[in-house]
């Protein structure tokens, strides 16, 4: 009998070692190497160890690679189409990920009855029986007659059929269940999930077929598994909201076939998910009156604008430490920034308490919303409704300057085609053109800023 041989795996970052250590030296996290067996290989099998899918090892010159642009295909939802950089690759490998009841298995079967009326389309399922998605293809009202199911969580058996049908699409609900015969770890391990999706995304590139894999998500919102998974794919997607908000958002982390941290929104109805066409009219849900605290901000996702609501408030604390809570942005980037208040504005609140939500579940990933933020905590603190018709952008740096953001003079079309009249931006960002109906002041420091409201 062979011996088994085992290595020790770093479940946050893939890293190998010869021997169990509690702290991996490459991504520095503690108590995350577990053991694993290696899978046994006979002699004669002929095995790719790459991801690319190529059977033949070939130089050539750079200039010699064929530039031919690869046709993509639709899924039927123009957001989910955005997200992936302008529709589904042939031959990609595409893992999406969310919390659940996020709505993952309900858009890929949306997408998937919609692709098998145009061509053959697989759809296995490994954790629900096919009873449990019929019922649910039937709840949504959807087209059943054409799409081809399978309920499996052999790898090599769901290729092997795979060959037999020529699928143009292929969706594995989810990679955590899949197992390779031989690896003899559990589902769900490190070794399973690794193997089991360098063999599904070989299987993509030798046969060009679009393979979409769902992925399970840790308590912290970070998909599970080895980060090697997230390392082997074409394009990496996130599906976020919560339960008690029918909106969903289609964030993009990685795509070697379009842009990075493009947004996709979608509404979970009755019917299944319905795209949002234009979601800055959704996260504008604004009363008419005027009110402190509120403002809207210009952030830029992916290739569009996106106007969003940003809520302040500030309180007296009677506790020793006053509270910084924010709800859809980094509470560290606050803490900075109320400490430029107070250095270069003369604005002190360390003894308030300071609260910050982003409206409509949007998490704010850029530089962008510094000004937004600052000036409505301000309004809040001087109980100074600002005028509803007034737009902000601009990153404020450490020294108390407001330095300019990309695509300033998209953001205010934008702005001016949703029925704002007035803006305050950097100055740098002030268009040479005047923009019909606004009024745009810029400013070269915060105090310049704050003067303008």
């Amino acid at each position: 009998m062979a011996k088994v041989k085992t290595a020790y795996v770093c479940n946050d970052c893939g890293a190998d070692f010869v021997r169990w250590q509690g702290q991996c030296t490459e991504c520095g996290a503690w108590n995350t190497i577990s053991e694993v067996r290696m899978p046994t290989i006979s002699k004669n099998t002929s095995r790719s160890s790459g991801y690319a899918g190529a059977t033949v090892a070939k130089v050539m010159k750079l200039d010699q690679v064929d530039l031919q642009d690869v046709p993509r295909f639709s899924s039927g939802f123009a957001e989910f189409d955005r997200v992936l950089g302008g529709g589904i690759v042939p031959g990609s490998a595409i893992l999406i990920g969310g919390s659940p009841g996020a709505g993952k298995s309900t858009l890929l079967l949306q997408i998937m009855c919609y692709l098998a009326a145009q061509g053959p389309a697989l759809y296995v399922t490994g954790e629900e029986s096919l009873q449990q998605v019929a019922l649910r293809a039937n709840r949504l009202g959807l087209p059943t007659n054409q799409l081809n199911m399978l309920a499996e969580t052999q790898v090599e058996t769901i290729c092997q059929l795979a060959q037999q049908e020529k699928p143009r699409i292929m969706v594995i609900d989810s990679i955590q269940v899949m197992q390779m015969a031989d690896i003899q770890s559990a589902p769900g391990s490190v070794s399973q999930v690794r193997e089991s999706a360098a063999f599904l995304t070989r299987f993509a590139k030798q046969h060009q077929v679009a393979v979409i894999m769902v992925g399970h998500v840790t308590k912290d919102g970070s998909l599970a598994g080895p980060k090697v998974l997230e390392h082997c794919i074409d394009c990496s997607v996130m599906l976020e909201g919560d339960g008690d908000n029918r909106f969903r958002t289609l964030r993009g982390t990685k795509n070697r076939f379009g842009a990075v941290n493009e947004l996709g929104v979608f509404a979970m109805t009755g019917q299944g998910m319905k795209e949002v066409k234009n979601p800055s009219a959704i996260f504008l849900n604004r009363g008419k009156e005027e009110a402190a605290g509120s403002l809207v901000m210009v952030l830029w996702e992916g290739t569009r604008p996106l106007l969003v609501e940003i809520q302040g408030l500030v309180d007296y604390s009677p506790l020793n430490n006053p509270r910084r809570v924010t709800v859809g942005m980094e509470q560290n980037r606050l803490s900075m920034l109320l400490a430029v208040m107070h250095r270069h504005a003369g604005i002190q609140m360390s003894d308030q308490d300071v609260f910050v939500n982003v409206v409509g579940g949007v998490k704010v990933t850029e530089t962008g919303a510094d000004l937004a933020t600052l000036l409505a905590l301000v309004s809040s603190f001087r109980n100074k409704p600002l005028p509803i018709d007034l737009v902000v952008f601009g990153e404020v740096g450490l020294s108390g300057e407001i330095r300019p953001v990309p695509s300033g003079q998209e953001r205010l079309r934008e702005a001016a085609k949703h029925g704002f009249k007035r803006a305050i931006v950097p100055a740098a960002n002030v268009p040479k053109d005047a923009i019909a109906g606004m009024t745009v002041i810029g400013a070269t420091k915060l105090t310049e800023a704050l003067e303008a409201l």
